[in-house]
């Protein structure tokens, strides 16, 4: 696929791209030039589309007690691995 450049610099995305990259009237692009040369073009998109993305991982919360604990017992865990060197 190609485009002309008009004398202001512009160029039309082809529909197929455009349906690949999901673009409508309004939205906004980035470029990115490689060190060999190339470029790609990139649709910008809001940080607010990434929601909902990964799982929420809701666990209960951990007591100061508790992290105190864990990090004695782990503690433990590399005196007993330095002294088997």
């Amino acid at each position: 696929m190609e485009s002309a450049i008009t004398v202001k610099g512009q160029a039309t995305i082809p529909k197929e791209i455009r349906r690949h990259l999901r673009l409508k009237p309004g939205d906004r692009v980035k470029f990115f030039v490689h060190p060999d040369g190339t470029v790609v073009l990139l649709p910008k998109v809001p940080a607010s589309t990434l929601r909902g993305m990964l799982k929420s991982r809701r666990r209960k919360a951990v007591t100061i007690t508790q992290m105190n604990e864990a990090v004695a017992e782990g503690a433990a865990g590399m005196a007993r691995r330095s002294k088997r060197r």
